[in-house]
């Protein structure tokens, strides 16, 4: 083996292993020593040698003698091709496995070694892709595995989308979503549900476009996955566009474009929503006159977060628009300014200082007699709070407005 290559306990156990095992005299020791030692480098992404031990063990596991082990060695192998991105390579690695498995009534292993197969062939042949996940569909039991066989339903739906098939995309997108639900899996249902409000979108089913990414949304907590939250975001943007809920359209672009780690082209179909639908600030409001007031805080609570990662321009904007939505709205005001409240008391403490003194800054906009109406309205608001909050949440207010030099200073 290369220098350097006795970094890790491992890795080194592996190497010992194959100094006792000679290929002459121990081939299938020799075999698995190598298979375990190709999976630990490319774990480590150090593939050419993972390509070069799992080779070794393809040679060694006989496939005439041990098909099974065989197919296994060969399945990893086609993974570490791909990772290298030697598609054709890989391809002909899946078929092997794939093969082997299936003569040696392997079901779940072949449809495992398909689903692989189907991910290459996408990269160059699109119909290929979809005979190989069709058939890998067909070999894993939604019983027995199901997160693999939404992940196998996920990939045949977006396959069929991106060929112009939403139509058809749409049952095993559906199912996807179903399967990654029972299986735990947050990530393939946030994927499967994105895909699926794709294809809903692609077909103009707008109110089941909605449907679909808002749960897509849900699965990718925006401070989880951001790059996910933003994708889904910017995605329901378009869908509620479509749909001529122009205001919600609106707060889900910005939310897309205000994400941390958003990729270019969401970035951009986020603003171009937003060249259509506008900017301007206070856009929750139009949301939460429609929404109960028992959703009020969950929807209050993303718009705050994204807030707090905008410039401070655009935060005393938005603070500024709050206030005068608060104040136009007294007979829910306090209801308002307790959703409000309890999304800043979740911030950590400088981010919360930040805002309570963006809000406080804004407020000084306002005559004396509207600072303190809305100084009253949050303090009856805070009353509510568990003790700890509300300490914490009234010093911040009033340390913040006795430096800015307002009259309201008692919250």
């Amino acid at each position: 083996m290369p220098d350097g290559i006795r970094d890790g306990d491992a890795v080194d156990d592996l190497l010992a292993r194959l100094d006792r095992f000679p290929a002459d005299r121990y081939p299938v020791q020799r075999a698995t020593a190598s298979f375990h030692l190709g999976v630990a480098l490319a774990g480590g992404g150090r593939l050419e040698e993972a390509e070069s031990a799992l080779h070794v063990a393809c040679e060694l596991f006989r496939p005439e003698q041990l098909p099974a082990e065989h197919a296994k060695a060969a399945n990893a192998l086609g993974a570490v091709q791909r990772m290298a991105g030697r598609f054709d390579q890989a391809a002909r690695s899946f078929r092997t496995a794939s093969r082997l498995f299936g003569e040696a009534a392997l079901h779940l292993e072949q449809g495992a070694a398909l689903y692989n197969l189907g991910l290459v062939e996408r990269e160059t042949n699109g119909q290929g892709a979809m005979a190989a996940f069709e058939q890998a569909r067909s070999l894993l039991d939604p019983a027995r595995v199901p997160g693999q066989a939404a992940a196998v339903a996920r990939e045949l739906g977006a396959t069929l989308l991106s060929a112009g098939r939403p139509d058809d995309a749409v049952p095993p997108l559906e199912a996807a979503v179903d399967l990654a639900a029972a299986a735990g899996d947050r990530v393939g249902l946030g994927g499967a549900a994105n895909a699926l409000g794709l294809a809903h979108l692609a077909s103009s089913r707008v109110v089941e476009a909605v449907q679909a990414l808002e749960q897509a949304v849900a699965a990718h907590p925006r401070s989880v996955r951001p790059d996910a939250y933003a994708m889904a975001k910017a995605n329901l943007a378009l869908a509620l566009e479509a749909a001529g809920r122009l205001p919600r359209a609106r707060l889900a672009a910005l939310q897309a474009a205000g994400a941390p780690s958003v990729p270019e082209p969401v970035h951009a179909q986020a603003l171009a929503v937003l060249s259509r639908v506008g900017t301007d600030p206070g856009a929750v409001w139009a949301v939460l006159d429609e929404e109960p007031p028992e959703r009020w805080a969950a929807v209050v609570r993303e718009e705050v977060t994204r807030w707090q990662d905008g410039t401070e321009a655009e935060r005393s904007s938005e603070c500024r628009a709050w206030v005068a939505g608060q104040l136009e709205r007294p007979r829910a005001a306090e209801e308002l300014a307790g959703a409000y409240l309890a999304a800043l008391v979740e911030l950590p403490p400088r981010t919360l200082d930040v805002m309570v003194r963006s809000t406080i800054g804004a407020l000084g906009s306002f005559v004396p007699e509207l600072q303190e109406r809305f100084a009253g309205q949050c303090s009856r608001a805070l009353a509510r709070f568990p003790v700890p909050q509300l300490l914490r949440l009234k010093d911040t207010f009033s340390a913040a407005a006795t430096d800015a030099g307002l009259a309201a200073t008692s919250w």
